[in-house]
């Protein structure tokens, strides 16, 4: 049980000097699998920073959850960062010995354990985090298992003017959880049973959230992996996409395939932009592509396309049904549509260094950024979460803004992800994260990639503007 005593003056956060800022917040609450909260009792700051906590017993998924979250909080624009508590822990205990660490009656365990030590000094980052940072969400991954514990943290969230997310997993995948730092170069069998008896130390305390007790918290529940979903007092634009994107992912086993459309007329003459067909080169890949699929031997493979004649005629090279979406377009160059570099440089030369200078938040004039690219791409997103095997067939910047998402790149790295022509990406999502294998099908192509010159100034010469730019015919 926790020391009640942080729920008077002396609790650890009053100390904290938090600023209350703007932001459009998020609440989601997960039960038996999903279940985001949002505490009727917390103000309802017009604008404030959102915590969203997870609870659950361990190999539930929470942590899953909480980076797969972030990155795609991160990815539409949300600033968002994981607290992960038993990192904390790891960090506070330097090594662990099993599962005896997590008994209630290990007194000096519990030292370490309640917010006195390790929660409390996530708590006082997660502040830093806001406040110094301009964090927009957090979330707080940990077990949080107990009432007394999750009224520490909305006391705390309460005093500083956050909004506050319980999400509650239950499903189980130890697994998962054996990737742990704590089972590292372990035997896979001890670490099976002293994970289990860990697990067995949190169900002696664990009270669950309650919906009679709770029925004024806004929530989603997710019951078995998306079989169904409850959702409850939902609020605001940005909860709404929260819920969305939760009742959109899934764990089933599967790989996503990423290229660029063969090589085209416009790519061996430097031009930008336009609608062009393939190459003789472009052909030969489309044709390379299918065979390279067909020894992949992929069951129940879709297909997407743009509506540009690029990407459609490399698909229908494949001779399989494929789908089109206008949203997989390229980026939009506007007044530089079908232009080289070295002619946007001679026509529009502060354009081109503007664009150099913040090439995600840069807008051709009559066109897209980058920025503008990622909320275009939102729905190709969550339809990729709800998939299982899928050939993306794009551009370059679409591809970039896709990868980024994958492999949680920043914006300031997503313009430059190298996305070579005749290339293909088969991302297999795993645990934490996104396996990359890159695999080029042996057909020549122009180089297309630019990258970021030394020189940004708007008033630079020519040359330094145009020293990075890939040949062409």
């Amino acid at each position: 049980m926790l020391d009640c005593s942080f729920k008077t003056s002396k609790a650890p956060w009053k100390r904290l000097q938090v600023q209350r800022r703007c932001f459009n917040t998020v609440c989601v609450c997960v039960c038996v699998c999903v279940c985001v909260c949002v505490a009727a009792s917390v103000p309802q700051f017009t604008n404030s920073p959102t915590m969203i906590v997870m609870v659950g017993l361990p190999a539930r998924g929470k942590t899953y959850i909480s980076k797969k979250l972030t990155r795609y909080l991160n990815w539409i624009g949300v600033t968002t960062k994981v607290f992960n508590v038993g990192q904390y822990r790891r960090d506070a205990t330097r090594s662990y010995n099993s599962f005896e660490f997590f008994r209630a009656d290990n007194a000096e365990a519990m030292k370490i354990r309640k917010y006195e030590a390790c929660a409390v000094a996530a708590l006082k980052d997660v502040s830093d985090y806001f406040n110094r940072d301009l964090g927009q969400v957090v979330v707080f991954d940990a077990t949080n298992t107990t009432a007394e514990r999750r009224e520490v943290i909305l006391g705390f969230a309460k005093e500083n003017g956050y909004k506050v997310c319980f999400s509650l997993f239950t499903d189980e995948n130890q697994q998962v959880k054996l990737s742990s730092p704590d089972y590292v170069d372990c035997d896979k069998e001890e670490a099976v049973a002293d994970f289990l008896k860990r697990i067995d130390c949190y169900k002696m305390t664990y009270v669950p959230l309650d919906d009679n007790k709770d029925r004024n918290l806004s929530y989603i529940k997710i019951f078995n992996v998306g079989s169904r979903y409850l959702v409850n007092r939902v609020q605001d634009h940005i909860q709404s996409r929260i819920v969305y994107y939760l009742m959109n992912i899934h764990v089933t086993p599967r790989s996503i395939y990423l290229c660029r459309h063969g090589e085209s007329e416009l790519n061996l003459i430097g031009r930008i932009g336009g609608d062009s067909g393939l190459s003789p080169r472009g052909a030969k890949f489309a044709s390379a592509l299918g065979v390279y699929l067909r020894g992949q031997c992929i069951s129940d493979l879709k297909v997407w396309t743009s509506h540009m004649k690029r990407t459609i005629q490399t698909a229908e090279a494949l001779g399989v049904q494929y789908e089109q979406w206008k949203a997989l377009n390229e980026i939009d160059a506007g007044v530089c549509e079908d232009m080289t570099y070295e002619e946007i440089q001679e026509n529009y030369p502060e354009e081109f260094a503007l664009r150099d200078q913040d090439k995600y938040r840069y807008r051709y004039p009559k066109g897209e950024s980058y920025e503008d690219l990622v909320q275009r791409l939102e729905p190709v997103i969550m339809e990729l979460e709800r998939q299982e095997n899928v050939l993306v067939i794009c551009h370059q910047a679409v591809m970039r803004c896709l990868l980024a998402y994958f492999l949680d790149k920043s914006a300031g790295e997503l313009p430059y992800l190298k996305c070579p022509l005749h290339t293909v990406l088969k991302l297999t999502p795993v645990a934490y994260g996104c396996k990359v294998e890159s695999v080029f099908l042996n057909i020549e192509a122009v180089n297309t990639h630019r990258d970021k010159p030394e020189n940004v100034d708007v008033d630079r010469e020519p040359a330094e503007a145009l020293e990075t730019v890939p040949d062409h015919i």
